[in-house]
């Protein structure tokens, strides 16, 4: 299983990334029974068939991991959900995108720890490209909304490490009040 719901969610938007999307929308909701997660992006997208493959776990996109030849993102989260008595949805069309809902029961005692939220998305937002990784993050007290295009309109370059700690900074004080002692 996956060591906590942010590395589902770092594999679900890298994917997107690797699969040229130029937007990417992150929305996490969490409450203290359940774990929704959606990830949109408009990237190349599957088509049936691609998907159906996507859901094997002996199954990589050719070229797309130089050094491993399975794909266990998808299959891990769908065994995962199945668990915890979750779900998995996916849609994607060719060229058009792809999205990928899941939910999770938080209370279920195999229902891997949530993980470092700000620290997942602002190594998302470190990788190199013409992309904007939009996060909407909401629990029942507040919620917030953060995007790489704003962070570098802001900030600058986001390789630069002076301009990542500032990012951290950031999106960890928006998680924090999300909350408060």
């Amino acid at each position: 299983m996956h060591a906590s719901v942010c590395d589902i969610i770092a594999d679900l938007a890298q994917n997107a990334i690797e699969a040229d999307a130029t937007r990417i929308e992150v929305d996490v909701a969490t409450d203290p029974s359940t774990i929704r997660v959606r990830i949109q992006d408009n990237g190349k997208g599957m088509d049936e068939r691609t998907l159906a493959k996507a859901k094997d776990p002996f199954y990589s996109e050719p070229g797309k991991h130089d050094r491993r030849r399975v794909g266990l993102g998808i299959p891990l989260l769908m065994q995962t959900a199945s668990a915890v008595g979750g779900a998995v949805d996916i849609q994607s069309e060719p060229g058009k995108g792809t999205c990928v809902s899941f939910t999770l029961d938080a209370r279920h005692l195999d229902t891997p720890p949530f993980g470092d939220l700000p620290e997942t998305f602002l190594g998302l937002m470190a990788f190199g490209g013409s992309y904007d990784l939009i996060l909407k993050r909401t629990t029942p007290a507040d919620c917030y909304t953060v995007s790489r295009g704003e962070l570098i309109d802001t900030l600058g370059n986001l390789e630069e490490i002076d301009n990542l700690i500032l990012a951290r900074a950031y999106v960890r004080s928006q998680e924090e009040n999300l909350n408060p002692s």
